[in-house]
């Protein structure tokens, strides 16, 4: 979703606020020259600063919005507009280099128009030497050039920057929303909730929708949760069968825990009156007879003794096979880690 061409009625349902915002900057002509976007990975940061591009250099555009089809637009979308500059980390880092290189690039008179506009990606990655370099460029603004600024970690960007930049929030999409444009892909609706409740970035979750491990991994969570109504030895015995040898690095396990969880998480909003919040969809029927066994302080408590799992597992180096034994017994039991 956020990586294809879009207009910003298409962004807006993902981020109304800052497309309100940046089309009224738009209408009124009134750009800054400096913006920060700040927010999660895959919330639409990069595409609101392409739109933004095509909207200034577009060469038939209607109103704001850009036409996606003229040669400017095309560039834009390919990296190779001569005005529009891309700059993200060499490495591990931006480095003091690559503004530098920017500014020269910038002090030469526009090649096709009378404004430029740069892209930095990853903003929070600049070395100490590469932000200052960039706070002089900040200062003194050039007439017609437009910054923008993107990062995930907002709390790492020099303060001094931040004070010369218009900063947009980018809120993490909705996994309703999410979910539909995977369904649009193809993707079979139970499948498509579960991974957009995973993952708030589009690609990661159309990439995990379609892994048949994550398919595999919802299969055994449901099952182990159908075992544990039934008896320990069961349940225990299918850990060691078929979680053990699925899950097996750190990262599957806290996944298959979050798996776990929303089953319960699922059960809650079902007593709680809130069915369009469930996430294994498919399952809806199954649900409402469980959700029917247990009281809400019961379904409470198993979602505390999961996540206290998900914490130990995060802050040891115990075993997994005992850590999930132990919370096999103690999801039985209805009590907490002590």
């Amino acid at each position: 979703m956020m990586t294809m061409t879009m207009q910003w009625e298409q962004l807006e349902q993902y981020q109304p606020v800052v497309v309100k915002m940046l089309t009224k900057s738009l209408e009124k002509g009134r750009v800054s020259h400096a913006y920060l976007f700040e927010g999660q990975r895959g919330t639409g940061k990069k595409a609101a600063s392409l739109l933004l591009a095509k909207s200034l250099f577009c060469l038939h555009p209607l109103g704001i919005k850009p036409c996606n089809e003229c040669r400017n637009c095309r560039r834009i979308d390919s990296g190779n507009h001569p005005d529009v500059h891309v700059i993200a980390p060499d490495g591990q880092s931006i480095k003091k280099e690559q503004i530098e290189l920017l500014q020269q690039e910038f002090t030469k008179t526009a090649m096709e128009a009378d404004k430029k506009l740069y892209i930095i990606e990853h903003a929070d990655q600049m070395t100490t030497s590469a932000a200052n370099s960039l706070l002089k460029f900040l200062e003194e603004p050039r007439p017609g050039t437009v910054a923008i600024l993107l990062t995930e970690q907002y709390h790492r960007i020099l303060e001094t920057i931040v004070s010369r930049c218009q900063v947009f929030s980018f809120q993490p999409l909705p996994p309703a929303l999410l979910a539909n444009d995977l369904i649009e892909q193809q993707i079979p609706p139970h499948m498509a909730f579960l991974a957009a409740h995973v993952t708030n970035n589009y690609e990661e979750a159309l990439e995990l929708s379609r892994d048949s491990w994550f398919a595999q991994a919802r299969k055994i969570v449901l099952q182990l949760y159908e075992m544990l109504k039934k008896n320990d030895l069961q349940a225990l015995f299918f850990l060691h069968d078929q979680w053990v040898p699925h899950f097996q690095e750190k990262q599957q396990i806290d996944l298959g825990l979050d798996l776990l969880l929303y089953i319960y998480k699922d059960m809650l909003h079902i007593q709680l009156g809130q069915p369009d919040y469930v996430v294994y969809r498919d399952k809806i029927d199954d649900l409402q007879q469980w959700a029917l066994a247990c009281s809400q302080r019961q379904i409470v408590q198993s979602m505390e003794i999961i996540l206290q799992a998900k914490a130990r597992l995060n802050t040891t180096n115990m075993s997994v096979p005992l850590l999930m034994e132990q919370l096999i017994l103690d999801l039985k039991e209805g009590k907490a880690f002590v």
